[in-house]
């Protein structure tokens, strides 16, 4: 070992020892415990690095046979190389320049090099690295250089140290910038394999969170502008990212709620709930509605949590790439453009898959940033055809074009291709239920898309006998009747009651004037003030029951009002013909509401008893009760006559007057404040639309309708288009099916092999053929078996021709 070091007796004795042999890993050891006694065997081994380095760069030049064979040369160089990087903080003067040379090295002769001396001279740089000899600025080009090389474990290195390291930068470093610049740089070459790792590691670090938001933003548009690069590898891949990224960010999502159980009970007081609806849930009521209540209360929590983890600050679930474009518009057309260019006319040189994901990035970009690019819904009818293949995600991208900011003649076509070729009666039942279902998502985006008569007609498949599409027809009616359900029939807009929706125009949009839900501040503080020493828990919202108990005095309890009530009630054969058609259209509801889906008529019977069990509350605490208090609160319909008369004297009473005039004097209003709002009170209100989106969610039949910006930003999934189909299965998955029934089934056996195997005695019936016979049947028997056998020999000459009837 001592001559492959280049020692000899008289270089050691020079140096104060003996001659006694040290290999690389002793000396290593013996170095960093005293450095300056081994500077000598230091500045030799450097030297046979130096002179190893020349020689193997000769050979690679001269491309010697023995270079690749002779594998004593490359395992002494990065023995060598190892030794110095572990070396080189210790003698920082001596090997100053020993850095660049290792990168050199590896940067001109790396393809010359077998793999277990790249991984070597790689190790070494990364060590060197981590040594602060060297910056990552320094080996960052170089590292994705050698990516490019077919070595594979080379290659796992490389990337591998590069994320690690980007990812312990801190986020406010300043070479954040320098690094994107040059994997950037690198993306935009014209050579693919190259281009091919810098976006592979862009990628990574954008999903593990490392180059996220708006402070690197240049990330997020570099993947959107590879897919314009020269290679279809690369768009391809973009355009796959860009795809998949939020399906990461779901799955992220689903596992965090699964294993944070700790985060949830965080944000437990935002999630209130009424404590009488809890006790009703658990208390009142028979098992079957109990189960009903239970599972209302679920629900409810469910919804509330989800909004509130889609609403926090931490999550990303609505993130994309593509919010970060700084021309969508001028994207979007450029991705068209390169979609529609082709040989024919909406048949492009690219493949289906690829056309697909370009239609379906186009359709994000839309939805996401609201644009106008009419001609997409134009390609999009050569293709919504229920031949087609993957047309369910055609459909989906389809859907998510639409926003309200699309005048919906430009939609309309797309829209009643899609009526024409999906619904109707020759169809495949899978091709309407995605059509239905299609159709409800486009007129939940855009409301002008749909006519009454075509909306009739649709609302007739609610009876067939599939169940998706009598699914996907009452999920239609049940969003018009929140949305317009003047285009409904009558018996299809359910019971009456609330407040008739209006649809809204073209470009209609809200504008707050003030700070959202700053009014149920107020109401609580004024609450409090009236009502110091109720429960904060029940927020009870004011609704039209609390209007009439204002409207209505408390004389109209009294005796006369209760002989008033039994004189009305005389009088009722004078109003009959006022009172016909209220009561018949109001009967005639509540009557053909009951043909609704089972799932709408539990939800019903259940605000049935939500609400007959609040009017039974107010009626005890009433200090007087009235005949048609008393009615009401026995679930009996209100008489018209008995509320005029109770409006009317309410107009003529100073008490409610009085009562909203010191509400109005006792009210703080934000002008008295100067506007200023708190840290607490902005607490407070989030406190409170927490109660109040609680009680709605209890209270709600049907399904809410969703902001417009949250349907913007929500990907559309395609296998929720295909609700409760039933997809034919595989062979290999009714097998699967016929093994899992079979796991409990004892193997199959015949009686016989059965019988053989038995364990113990006899059967009784096997004992009674081995019973000795006595004597007498023995003979009768044997006395049997003679006639038997001498009729048979008198018989067999002549034919038997049967025996006479009178013999």
């Amino acid at each position: 070992m001592s001559g492959s070091l280049g020692r000899t007796p008289e270089s050691l004795k020079a140096s104060g020892r003996s001659s006694e042999k040290l290999s690389l890993p002793i000396l290593q050891g013996k170095i960093k415990r005293d450095p300056d006694g081994y500077e000598t065997e230091l500045k030799l081994i450097y030297k046979q690095f130096k002179a190893s380095v020349d020689l193997f760069q000769q050979q690679a030049a001269l491309s010697f046979s023995s270079v690749g064979s002779d594998p004593s040369v490359a395992k002494d160089l990065g023995d060598r190389a190892m030794f110095l990087a572990h070396v080189t903080p210790f003698y920082p003067k001596q090997l100053a320049e020993f850095p660049s040379q290792l990168t050199d090295l590896l940067r001109t002769s790396c393809l010359a090099m077998p793999s277990g001396l790249r991984n070597h001279v790689a190790q070494a740089l990364i060590l060197l690295m981590n040594r602060k000899s060297l910056v990552i600025e320094d080996l960052l080009a170089l590292f994705l250089d050698v990516q490019t090389i077919g070595d594979r474990n080379l290659r796992k290195l490389a990337f591998s140290h590069i994320v690690q390291t980007i990812r312990k930068m801190s986020v406010t470093d300043p070479r954040h910038k320098g690094l994107q610049k040059i994997v950037i740089s690198m993306l935009e070459q014209e050579d693919e394999t190259k281009a091919k790792r810098a976006l592979v590691t862009l990628c990574e670090l954008l999903k593990k969170k490392v180059w996220l938001g708006d402070r690197h933003d240049r990330v997020a548009i570099a993947i959107c502008e590879a897919c314009f690069h020269a290679s279809p590898r690369i768009m391809v891949s973009s355009l796959r990212f860009l795809l998949d990224y939020e399906n990461i960010e779901d799955e992220d999502d689903s596992d965090a709620s699964d294993n944070d159980d700790d985060e949830d009970s965080k944000h437990e007081p935002h999630v209130v709930i009424n404590r009488e609806a809890v006790y009703k849930a658990n208390n009142k009521g028979t098992s079957s509605s109990k189960k009903k209540k239970q599972a209302k209360l679920q629900r409810a929590m469910k919804s509330i949590k989800k909004k509130q983890r889609a609403s926090s600050e931490n999550t990303t679930s609505t993130y994309s790439p593509l919010n970060h474009l700084n021309d969508p518009q001028k994207f979007a057309e450029k991705l068209l453009s390169r979609l529609q260019t082709g040989k024919s006319i909406c048949k492009t040189s690219e493949r289906i898959e690829t056309r697909l994901m370009l239609m379906k990035v186009i359709a994000r970009t839309i939805g996401l940033h609201k644009l106008q690019l009419l001609s997409f819904y134009t390609y999009l009818q050569n293709y919504a055809k229920p031949h087609e293949k993957d047309v369910t995600q055609i459909l989906a991208a389809a859907v998510q074009a639409c926003h309200d900011g699309v005048p919906s003649d430009a939609v309309k076509p797309l829209f009643m291709q899609i009526v024409n070729q999906f619904v109707h009666d020759r169809s495949r039942p899978e091709a309407i239920a995605v059509g239905l279902n299609v159709i409800r998502e486009m007129c939940l985006r855009i409301h002008e898309l749909m006519t009454e008569e075509l909306l009739q007609d649709l609302a007739l498949y609610k009876k067939e006998h599939e169940k998706a599409i009598s699914a996907g027809a009452r999920s239609l009616i049940a969003l018009f009747r929140e949305i317009n359900p003047s285009l409904l029939v009558k018996k299809d807009r359910g019971r009456p009651g609330g407040p008739v929706a209006k649809p809204k125009q073209y470009g209609e949009a809200n504008v707050f004037s003030d700070v959202p839900n700053v009014e149920l501040l107020q109401e609580s503080d004024h609450e409090s003030d009236s009502d110091g020493g109720e429960d904060d828990d029940d927020l009870e919202l004011p609704g039209s029951d609390d209007v009439e108990q204002e409207l209505i005095p408390d004389d109209c309890g009294t005796e006369d009002g209760g002989e008033e009530d039994s004189d009305d009630d005389g009088d009722d054969d004078m109003h009959t013909e006022d009172d016909s058609d209220v009561d018949t259209s109001i009967a005639g509801d509540e009557d053909e509401g009951m043909d609704d889906s089972d799932e709408e008529g539990e939800t019903d019977s259940e605000n049935e008893e939500v609400e007959s069990e609040d009017d039974d509350g107010e009626a005890s605490d009433s200090s007087a009760e009235d005949s048609g208090s008393i009615e009401k609160a026995k679930g009996k319909k209100r008489k018209i006559v008995d509320f005029d008369a109770n409006l009317l004297s309410a107009d003529t009473s100073l008490r409610a007057l009085k009562r909203f005039a010191e509400a109005k004097s006792e009210q703080p209003s934000l002008d008295e404040n100067d506007g200023i709002l708190s840290n607490e009170d902005f607490r407070k209100i989030k406190d409170l639309q927490a109660k109040k989106e609680a009680k709605l969610a209890l209270a709600r039949k049907g399904f809410k309708v969703p902001d417009s910006d949250q349907l913007s930003k929500k990907r559309v999934n395609p296998a929720k288009l295909e609700a409760h189909i039933r997809h034919k299965l595989t062979k290999e998955q009714r097998m699967e099916l016929v093994k899992a029934g079979r796991e409990d089934r004892v193997k199959y056996q015949s009686r016989t092999a059965i019988k053989q195997k038995k364990v113990g005695g006899l059967s009784n019936k096997q004992k009674e053929h081995q019973k000795n016979m006595p004597l007498a049947a023995i003979r009768s028997k044997a006395g049997r078996s003679k006639r038997s056998k001498k009729l048979k020999n008198s018989n067999s000459g002549a034919q038997f021709r049967g025996r006479k009837a009178w013999k």
